[in-house]
């Protein structure tokens, strides 16, 4: 099963959308098909060929294109050189226009008579209306013959069909001198068009913003060590297992790991952290990111589309470019507005004609040509895909992945949250936090560096904690150490400096007979707090402990305490026991705790709550945590975690800080919003605009203007959300 994404020129409404989307769906071999109006798209998931489907589509009264990973550059030329030829087409229309306006003012402010008579003259109105009608308004002929050929009926429908009744009425009766011309209507009417997808093309493109933002991060070359020659190489050339250069103040070019040298990282663009991370031998670098001050070489491990960056911008793309469920009532009305509009200004133009103004068919045309004109489909087929692509795009720039339309939908939904402890909620690396001296013929500084040195051939998180610690209290790791022996489970046992030194439990103490001079009320009151108390021996005495703890996040109480503020039921899940649950829970805030559960059991957890009749939210970021975050109604993985974690989360959160949970949620609930807000407005907009012109009550070329009005000020209301604060 093939995923195809197909660049669609020649759709003018959601109209074209639903029916593109209907006919490549029916066709045998395809399983899904969706057509995203506003980015112009076509996403197939099909067991035939690519060229297959974009017969269908020629078939259907489209172009589509095929694109991959390598041709966002050929498909944005594409939508420039679109917007370049519909400047000009509307160039052509505004200044044969021009002189019909002026004509039509002229009867309103006064003018020389003389000027105005020739302006009013027939066939002078003629010969300006005929280029705006054939060769300006030439697209829209084309593209309603296509549509009606293929069993369809779309928005350029009503514009030729309302266009071309004023156009032939009034040629009509200049050939003959029956009465009164609409040239300017008809000519108006096409402008106004023409300036409305003018407007909309514009401000599309303006939604789609943060991919062009994600792009402009990449290196546009890097320098590369082939056969022990430097050169500078584009980006595209870098291999896997190249040798590359960076130097101060460059982006890095690819994901890949330092080898030699050292330097400090600007990884804001992907963590949001403004503090630059050092980085030396054998640390992983992101390309895009930035190197500040060192120079170092990298080996390249992932090029291309296998970056970090790719695959955010892959994941956003993706998710603007698919479907919220609520979109599902736009797409049922687009598929018979035409034809109903239609109809209705059939009958528009019978009622005037055989009833309200009997015999007048100069009415009857204007109003059922008003009626053609102002329905739009447009503004309805825009409503959500413009709010999800801004949304996403928005989520995006903060370091929030959604995977799609319904995520982005479900997530305004939720009424409670499940955070995971480890790596979630804390930091899910043991910090050594507390130094105490028991023996007084030992100093703080002494005791840990016995202890560093004796644990640095250790691989336990526990003695690396111990070990950080050392260094970054400025302790140095010096002196030999023999006799080095792991205890499992207990411990470790060494000779350090010509000292026996022992680090681990009270168990192991005991076993090894040392003699303790410490109260159990000291150990307790750290282990009340969370953490996890080593004892440290020289010989058979204990000369002190030391505490590590898995910190919080810094951020954690601030994101838990705006959670419950949005009025989110919070809930904290680990496998830690109760009393360490409970201690941590009390640092953030968290009253409902659910401690001592097995990584299996995580799910039935969040299962039960759903069955509850809540709308779930898990964070977690271990392996552990994937089956519960696919259970959740919205599942948030935090981008620190494991892939496995990500692959089955509905969002990830890359900097792996909870305050991008909170955000997600805001993103979610304002994108809602703006999504119904369009929504109605379309809705509305169609409901009065089409009776009121029925009605008689807007001439053809006031309502032209209200239609591509409301296009584009959907456009702008989903382009809010850029502005959107967290």
């Amino acid at each position: 099963m093939l995923t195809l994404t197909y660049k669609i020129s020649g759709m003018s409404c959601a109209a074209c959308a639903a029916r593109l989307e209907k006919a490549v769906a029916e066709h045998p071999g395809v399983r899904r098909a969706n057509v995203n109006f506003a980015l112009a798209k076509l996403t197939v998931e099909t067991e035939v060929a690519a060229e297959e489907i974009a017969a269908v589509v020629s078939a259907t009264g489209y172009s589509a294109t095929l694109l991959d990973e390598n041709s966002r550059a050929v498909a944005s030329k594409g939508d420039e050189e679109g917007l370049r030829q519909l400047k000009g087409t509307l160039f052509l229309a505004v200044m044969f226009s021009l002189p019909l306006v002026a004509g039509m003012l002229g009867d309103y402010i006064g003018g020389h008579g003389a000027i105005l008579a020739f302006m009013h003259n027939a066939y002078f109105q003629l010969v300006l209306a005929t280029p705006v009608q054939f060769v300006a308004g030439y697209q829209f002929y084309r593209d309603a013959f296509l549509s009606l050929k293929s069993g369809g009926a779309n928005m350029s429908v009503l514009v030729a069909l309302g266009t071309s009744a004023a156009y032939l009425f009034s040629f009509y009766h200049t050939v003959f001198g029956k009465g009164m011309v609409y040239y300017e209507s008809a000519a108006l009417v096409i402008t106004l068009v023409l300036l409305g997808r003018l407007l909309e093309g514009v401000s599309r493109g303006r939604t789609t913003d943060a991919i062009r933002a994600l792009l402009s991060l990449e290196a546009k070359t890097a320098r590369v060590i082939r056969d022990g020659v430097e050169a500078d190489i584009p980006l595209e050339e870098v291999i896997v297992n190249d040798t590359l250069i960076v130097r101060p103040g460059e982006k890095i070019p690819v994901d890949g790991v330092v080898i030699q040298g050292s330097s400090a990282v600007d990884e804001s663009m992907l963590t949001g952290e403004s503090i630059p991370i050092d980085k030396g031998a054998g640390d992983q670098v992101i390309g895009a990111t930035i190197n500040k001050n060192g120079m170092f070489k990298m080996l390249a491990s992932k090029v291309g589309k296998d970056t970090v960056l790719a695959q955010i911008i892959k994941a956003v793309e993706d998710a603007q470019g698919s479907k919220a469920p609520i979109q599902r009532v736009a797409d049922a009305v687009a598929a018979y507005f035409v034809p109903a509009v239609v109809v209705f200004a059939a009958l528009t133009f019978g009622l005037w004609y055989f009833w309200l103004a009997e015999g007048n068919v100069e009415q009857a045309l204007l109003n059922a040509t008003a009626v053609l004109v102002i329905a739009c489909p447009c503004a309805l087929g825009l409503a959500t895909p413009t709010s999800i692509m801004v949304g996403t795009g928005r989520g995006a720039e903060l370091g929030i992945l959604f995977k799609g339309g319904a995520q982005l939908e479900k997530a305004h939904k939720l009424t409670a949250v499940v955070l995971d402890k480890t790596g979630t909620i804390t930091c899910g690396k043991p910090v050594l936090t507390d130094v105490i001296v028991i023996d007084g013929a030992y100093s703080t500084t002494e005791i840990l560096q016995l202890a560093a040195v004796a644990e640095k051939y250790s691989e336990h998180p526990l003695a690396q904690a111990i070990v950080e610690g050392a260094i970054n209290r400025g302790i140095g790791l010096g002196g030999t150490v023999t006799d080095f022996a792991v205890v499992a489970g207990a411990g470790v046992t060494a000779t350090v400096l010509g000292k026996s030194v022992i680090i681990g439990t009270r168990r192991l103490m005991e076993e090894r007979s040392v003699l303790s001079g410490i109260e159990a009320s000291q150990l307790e009151a750290l282990e009340a707090e969370g953490k996890t108390v080593m004892l440290i021996a020289i010989g058979k005495t204990l000369v002190g402990f030391l505490a590590v703890a898995d910190t919080v996040k810094k951020n954690a109480r601030q994101a838990v305490d705006e959670l419950q503020q949005m009025g989110l039921e919070i809930w904290m899940i680990t496998g830690d026991n109760i009393r360490t649950a409970q201690t941590v829970a009390k640092q953030v805030g968290i009253e409902n705790v659910m401690a001592e559960v097995l990584p299996e059991d995580k799910v039935q957890k969040v299962k039960q709550l759903i069955q509850n009749g809540k709308v779930v939210a898990m964070a977690g970021d271990g392996i552990n945590d994937a089956p519960a975050l696919a259970a959740a109604d919205v599942g948030l993985a935090m981008g620190t975690g494991t892939d496995v974690a990500i692959a089955a989360a509905d969002v990830t959160l890359i900097g792996g800080d909870l305050g991008g949970l909170v955000s997600a949620i805001k993103i979610s609930r304002a994108t809602m919003k703006n999504i119904k807000q369009n929504l109605f407005w379309a809705l509305v907009y169609n409901v009065v605009g089409i009776p009121v012109a029925a009605a008689g009550l807007l001439s053809p070329v006031v309502a032209g203007g209200a239609m591509a009005f409301s296009s584009v000020s959907v456009v702008l209301n989903a382009l809010r959300l850029r502005k959107l604060r967290i």
